[in-house]
């Protein structure tokens, strides 16, 4: 190509050029079924083989955030286990004593007293 090229040049180059590639392409040998059956069965097989690749790491996957999940509940349970017997805790020492309570607290502590004196 020069400076001095015209389009029809240029235009004359291109169809030449196409002209060429499809003799190229029409002189390669045809495939004959054997190798094309052979190539499809290939490519089912690498396709079949990377749809397991997938299915496995989605498996994994979700397997993992079963997991995850699983753990984060376990960890709220036993929150809420603690936070209940921390509340039962402080309930308990909250609580105002029954009459009946205060009245055996009363006699255990006399009837201690008396054991002693004797």
């Amino acid at each position: 190509m020069t400076y001095n090229d015209t389009f029809r040049d240029r235009l004359g180059r291109s169809n030449d050029a196409k002209k060429k590639a499809l003799e190229k392409l029409k002189t390669q040998p045809r495939l004959s079924e054997a190798e094309l059956a052979e190539r499809k069965a290939a490519r089912l097989a690498r396709e079949a083989a990377e749809a397991e690749a997938r299915a496995a790491k989605k498996a994994a996957i979700e397997a993992a955030k079963a997991a995850a999940e699983q753990a984060k509940a376990e960890k709220l349970a036993a929150e809420a286990a603690a936070a209940e017997a921390a509340r039962a805790k402080l309930t308990a020492s909250l609580s105002v004593p029954t009459a009946e309570e205060r009245k055996a607290a009363r006699d255990a502590k006399y009837a201690a007293r008396k054991a002693r004196k004797k």
